[in-house]
């Protein structure tokens, strides 16, 4: 049985056109977790040899250099590890060394990152939209396939790659401007194609939308298809008896990506149908082989 309309958007897939709004929270770090990144500035302090005092930026390859031990590479360790591991090193120069790590620099880039996303009157906010090929660009992560995932699923996807990109960073992502849902209205209609929905309709609606129907339409066996998990499901709809079942049309409203085809002769089996719908599932992406397609009994015979 088909959901009423109660239910039809609950779950919206993200469409070309659509406007996506990411608000943006940078958290503070705990400082077990911290680690020196190529854009800091090191400190080094020797408490009983201040003349080996050193402040410098870190190397494109991760290195300082230190007296008497060259370069070590500390980009990737945490204040702790870097200071562990100066102090192993320094024990085959110094007698009992003791040197401090500090980073004097550690909020340059969250800086720069908040200049980045700051839009006024909007704070750390920016809007992304879904290009017609179905990605959008994210500021700083770059191009992500967004199309036809709920915005849960992205947001659980570019929540990583932010966490990722700076430790202690948070994206919420929200719909900012929905360019609608689509639906497919083929067959015996005056105007068939793609027809793009905001609020949910009915099959009678939607066949109007498409200039209603021709002189050969066969109302009888007009066939709703819609895509649940990997099966594409056709079902037989009756509308010469819709009409004067007004109780039953909630049954008959549309969801996203539903397709209405209108025949011109009966549908009466399955192997009728599959011949007259194969270039409808090629349109559509739609597998109709390999035990992907299922049959269902008239709504309302």
């Amino acid at each position: 049985m088909y959901p009423s309309d109660q239910d039809l958007f609950l779950e919206y897939k993200i469409q070309p056109g659509d406007v996506l709004d990411v608000m943006f929270q940078i958290k503070a770090q705990p400082q077990e977790t911290f680690v020196i990144d190529l854009y800091h500035q090191i400190k080094v302090v020797y408490p009983d040899l201040p003349e080996l005092n050193t402040e410098q930026k870190i190397m494109p390859t991760g290195h300082i250099i230190l007296p008497y031990i060259g370069q070590v590479k500390v980009e990737g360790l945490t204040l702790q590890e870097a200071t562990n591991l100066l102090e192993e090193k320094y024990q085959y120069v110094l007698l009992d060394p003791q040197v401090s790590v500090s980073v004097t620099n550690m909020d340059v880039r969250i800086e720069q990152i908040r200049r980045d996303l700051m839009t006024a009157p909007r704070g750390l906010s920016k809007l992304v939209n879904v290009r017609p090929d179905g990605f959008a660009t994210f500021p700083l992560i770059g191009n992500f396939f967004v199309a036809h995932k709920s915005i849960d699923q992205v947001n659980v996807l570019i929540q990583q790659e932010y966490q990722d990109y700076l430790p202690g960073m948070q994206a919420d992502l929200y719909l900012h401007e929905q360019a609608g849902s689509a639906v497919y209205v083929l067959g015996e209609v005056n105007e068939p194609g793609t027809y793009t929905i905001k609020k949910p309709i009915n099959l009678i609606q939607a066949i109007t939308m498409a200039g209603s129907f021709t002189q050969d339409a066969k109302l009888e066996t007009v066939v709703l298809f819609r895509k649940h998990e990997q099966k594409l499901i056709a079902r037989r709809v009756n509308l010469e008896n819709l009409l004067t079942l007004k109780d039953s049309e909630a049954f008959f409203f549309l969801k996203p990506e539903d397709i209405v085809y209108v025949p011109k002769t009966h549908i009466s089996s399955l192997a009728v149908l599959i011949q007259q719908i194969a270039d409808i599932a090629l349109f559509r992406g739609w597998s109709i082989g390999g035990g992907t397609f299922q049959w269902m009994d008239d709504l309302n015979q």
